[in-house]
């Protein structure tokens, strides 16, 4: 997984359904962005670790436009596995 592919996730948009808050995982995203853009220029130093992902928490929405939870909570798994990866790798 590339910083880029972060930036060209999308995400099924939910309504009167539970969601996740569009504002709160887009902040979130934009984070592990940083930490794969870090990873990648080599300057690694402050980034998110995959346990900040495991532990992350959205604002659930309902009555207005989320983020699909499924769809989110699968990416951030893939976030996981390649943040391992990559820590287990020191780094590269």
């Amino acid at each position: 997984m590339l910083a880029r592919d972060v930036t060209e996730k999308r995400f099924t948009p939910t309504r009167f359904r539970e969601g996740y808050a569009m504002d709160d995982v887009d902040a979130f995203l934009e984070r592990i962005h940083a930490t794969l853009t870090a990873y990648e220029q080599g300057t690694a130093v402050d980034v998110l670790a995959d346990v900040d992902v495991v532990n992350a928490r959205f604002q659930p929405t309902k009555f207005r436009e989320g983020y699909s939870q499924d769809e989110v909570d699968d990416f951030l798994d893939e976030v996981v596995a390649e943040l391992r990866r990559r820590e287990s790798a020191g780094g590269r």
